[in-house]
């Protein structure tokens, strides 16, 4: 069985500690910056290669991502989605970064190290998984990825990827439909 942690799973207490660390972060706490890294990297760094197609630039995205946070913790404002605010700053440096390479095709994705970290997957079960994804178009793909994987509700997503919500909603359903036709 193919097992894939969402943000609806996170209890309260996560988000209440997410936010605690991020005003330790905002006190100058590199210890809490450390932390804050280690529990969100994987979320940070998926959002980021869904976007961007390409593992360095990702990494270096997830890494600019801290940085910012670093720079801008005290600007945070408490409401219950610290991962919100740290995958809508993910998503303005990658944006930002497409920008400045202007470019005008896409890097072939190579997310397939990053499965390999997952834990209590088969192999059967990765092979399953990449054969899935790589059937998505990559905009399937990221929507699946926030809303299935990370928890996201469609009109975040419509927020966040600048998509209007029924077109959110449709291109989830396709996505679905696309993953339970390649299952059968």
């Amino acid at each position: 069985m193919i097992y894939l942690a969402s943000v609806n799973e996170i209890t309260d207490i996560n988000i209440v500690k997410t936010e605690k660390l991020l005003g330790r972060v905002a006190g100058g706490d590199t210890d809490a910056l450390s932390e804050l890294y280690e529990n969100t990297k994987a979320s940070v760094y998926g959002f980021a290669l869904s976007i961007l197609k390409n593992t360095h630039d990702a990494e270096d995205v997830l890494h600019d991502c801290y940085v910012a946070v670093w720079n801008s913790a005290g600007g945070y404002k408490p409401m219950g989605k610290p991962l919100a605010w740290l995958l809508t700053i993910t998503r303005n440096l990658c944006l930002k970064k497409i920008k400045e390479k202007d470019r005008t095709q896409d890097i072939p994705e190579d997310w397939d190290s990053k499965l390999e970290e997952v834990k209590g997957i088969t192999e059967v079960d990765k092979l399953v998984i990449r054969e899935c994804m790589n059937r998505l178009s990559d905009e399937e793909r990221q929507i699946v990825m926030l809303h299935a994987v990370a928890g996201f509700k469609h009109r975040e997503i419509g927020e966040m990827l600048d998509i209007a919500l029924p077109t959110v909603i449709s291109k989830y359903n396709r996505a679905l439909k696309k993953l339970r036709d390649i299952l059968e």
